[in-house]
């Protein structure tokens, strides 16, 4: 079974970018390493605060279209049932890469 993940990037400024993916590590490493160009290379979006998990693509994707569709409050409410202190997510997952490459 396959899942997807609908997903929330922002920077030290707080600007928001939803997102989805099929591939979490994936896409989360290539807005941190600024591969794609686009809104999250120009605002430097590197951390992931929020993610959801689903195994079809057509809830994912309705998801990510009301979450865009939300107001500002309502998906800082949303992030911060989850993430209070907007932690980095994904903070972690490249630091195997990191050691193991050295």
């Amino acid at each position: 079974m396959k899942n997807y993940y609908v997903y929330i990037m922002t920077n030290n400024s707080r600007t928001l970018y939803i997102g989805v993916t099929n591939d979490l590590k994936r896409r989360v490493y290539e807005h941190k390493m600024e591969l794609i160009d686009g809104f999250t290379k120009r605002y430097k979006l590197h951390k992931l605060i929020f993610f959801e998990t689903s195994n079809d693509i057509n809830s994912a994707i309705r998801r990510e279209k009301q979450l865009k569709n939300w107001h500002r409050q309502w998906k800082i409410n949303l992030i911060e049932t989850q993430n209070p202190e907007w932690i980095d997510l994904a903070k972690e997952w490249y630091l195997d890469a990191e050691t193991s490459s050295a």
